[in-house]
């Protein structure tokens, strides 16, 4: 680049310039780049300027601004999920004559774990966005992230911990959860160990009586029995159920962390008879922990959750995480009797509220 006074524009003066020294062009060209960085500096420090002064400059700038954020938040809102597996696929491909990881499904459509539907993370998506519409994207990071990545974090998960429905990232991860966990729930459910064990007594009496008491069900085991008396479902409340165990029931409704108002919230009377194992399997989801309070809890009972063995005990409450491999077993003498716990479902708690409502909205019951 050659500066050329204005002199020098006339066409009788151009000769000179198509020759000019080594001299003449490296001078010249070091005049213009000196007047180069001297406008340069003189438009950054009016710029600084007209931000401090807050003029019409800084305004539009601001403005500008304003409007990449608002593209970028429309961007993202509107962006799908990415085309991984979906669980769907994920789940068949392991699924040999209804038995996943050794356990038994029930096929049922009602069961958000055992009924997979083609097209499951979008329809999550959908949910998620029809929640930010309604209240806001502010800390639904995690749960974006989560979902548009759903098929990965699946597919990508080690063998010890698999999710099989939904995978929420950067939760802190482990078998057994210690009672301060969820402190003031545990110490409220084992308060009240012996309101629950008398109710659970009046219910186990009709076992006398018929094989299969009305409100209970018997769950797939290789061998022995697996019953189980629900008073919520998937997070839904059991009506007759809740009528024949008031005093539970109501207990729920005390606790602060109780998954409640979504398909991944239970709470149920579990009982296993003498010579039972339950197969290893996977929970639905990470992002809750279960709760087992001890009702009656004989010789050689034991939970193992990620290959680590954990005892029952009466009156006190035992907390893991069930997306991690885990199964139970009863090898006691029959004269023993049943190992009998209550179960419920809490928040895991590095999930956080804002968090907990938008899920309870995304995986609410008939969604």
């Amino acid at each position: 680049m050659v500066w050329v006074p204005p002199s020098l524009t006339n066409s009788n003066h151009w000769a000179p310039l198509l020759a000019p020294s080594t001299t003449t062009m490296s001078l010249e060209w070091l005049i213009d780049w000196s007047w180069s960085l001297d406008g340069l500096r003189d438009f950054i420090a009016t710029g600084i300027q007209s931000f401090r002064d807050c003029d019409a400059t800084a305004l539009v700038a601001v403005a500008c601004l304003l409007v990449l954020f608002v593209w970028y938040c429309y961007h993202v809102g509107r962006e799908q999920p990415r085309a991984y597996a979906t669980v769907n696929a994920l789940m068949q491909s392991a699924e040999v004559n209804g038995v996943q990881n050794g356990f038994v499904y029930c096929q049922s459509p009602e069961c958000v774990r055992c009924s997979h539907h083609d097209g499951l993370n979008q329809k999550l998506y959908h949910n998620l966005q029809e929640y930010a519409k309604r209240y806001s994207w502010s800390g639904m990071g995690r749960i974006h992230k989560g979902i548009r990545e759903q098929g990965r974090y699946l597919n990508s998960r080690p063998s010890i911990q698999k999710p099989e429905v939904f995978f929420l990232p950067d939760l802190p991860t482990t078998p057994y959860f210690s009672r301060d966990a969820q402190k003031h729930d545990v110490e409220l459910l084992e308060r009240n160990f012996q309101t629950i064990l008398c109710e659970f007594e009046t219910l186990y009496k009709a076992f006398s009586n018929c094989s299969l008491p009305q409100g209970w069900k018997m769950n797939s085991t290789p061998s022995g029995e697996w019953f189980t008396f629900y008073l919520v479902n998937q997070g839904m409340c059991v009506p007759r159920n809740c009528r024949r165990c008031p005093r539970t029931y109501r207990l729920l409704g005390s606790l602060r962390t109780c998954i409640g108002n979504n398909v991944f919230g239970n709470a149920c009377i579990s009982v296993l008879s003498p010579g039972t194992v339950i197969a290893e399997h996977y929970g639905p989801t990470n992002i809750r922990i279960r709760c087992h309070l001890g009702l009656k809890t004989p010789s050689n009972c034991e939970l193992v959750v990620g290959g680590e063995p954990q005892c029952w005990a009466e009156g006190r409450c035992l907390l893991f995480d069930d997306s991690f491999l885990h199964t139970a077993f009863h090898e006691g003498a029959p004269e023993e009797g049943p190992r009998v716990v209550f179960m419920v479902d809490l928040w895991h708690p590095n999930v956080a509220a804002a968090e907990r409502q938008a899920l309870d909205f995304i995986f609410a019951p008939g969604r």
